[in-house]
């Protein structure tokens, strides 16, 4: 706040000049008086504090396209893993995962959950690439990793599902799904999931 003086200086007919008298504009701190203190602007958000405000809105919302939308930023905010050499491998294992070239996609993610053990995407894409070769049991372990780091992985729960109908436990599938819709209710291909699994065990008599 800018404090204000007012100066009236009268001069004398010879010219001498009387002493200046500050006065106070009313509403204005006195001289004497200590600045207020600013206030900080609010901290930005944190990236958990991001992500818990997006699955809030995933939760909530029951347009499909909307939530399609929520999601998308949800993946973008798990792709970030911090890391410009990280990012780097992961675009080079995609690449190679695209290419069907698994052996090389792997060298890459092996460096990945090593150098970052806590980038759950690290766990959740070496996991896909896993499961792309048929190796269910180790696609399994590191879905577990991923989930022990972000337990509202959709993803990787869905990646969970599939495993569970490949290997024949309907069940167990059947609960991955109902798991990731409590996550995201707005996923089709996880509702058309759940009710033909639903039916197929009800015929069972499961």
């Amino acid at each position: 706040m800018r404090i204000l003086f007012t100066f009236f200086t009268a001069f004398l007919l010879s010219g001498a000049a009387l002493p200046a008298r500050a006065e106070t504009v009313p509403g204005a701190l006195p001289p004497d008086a200590a600045p207020p203190v600013a206030t900080p602007p609010p901290a930005a958000p944190t990236r958990q504090g991001r992500l818990d405000q997006l699955f809030t809105e995933l939760k909530r919302e029951r347009n499909e396209k909307a939530a399609e939308r929520i999601a998308g930023r949800i993946w973008n905010e798990w792709n970030q893993s911090g890391s410009a050499s990280i990012d780097l491998m992961m675009q080079w294992a995609q690449k190679a995962t695209e290419d069907q070239k698994f052996d090389v996609a792997l060298d890459f993610l092996d460096q990945v959950v090593t150098l970052q053990p806590d980038y759950a995407e690290g766990w959740n894409r070496r996991a896909t690439v896993h499961f792309l070769m048929k190796n269910y049991g180790k696609s399994m372990a590191d879905i577990d990793r991923t989930l022990q780091l972000e337990p509202r992985h959709f993803g990787a729960l869905s990646g969970l599902a599939q495993i569970m109908t490949e290997t024949g436990h309907k069940q167990s599938a059947l609960e991955a799904w109902q798991k990731v819709l409590a996550i995201y209710p707005m996923m089709r291909s996880a509702q058309n999931q759940v009710s033909t699994l639903s039916e197929e065990l009800a015929g069972e008599g499961i």
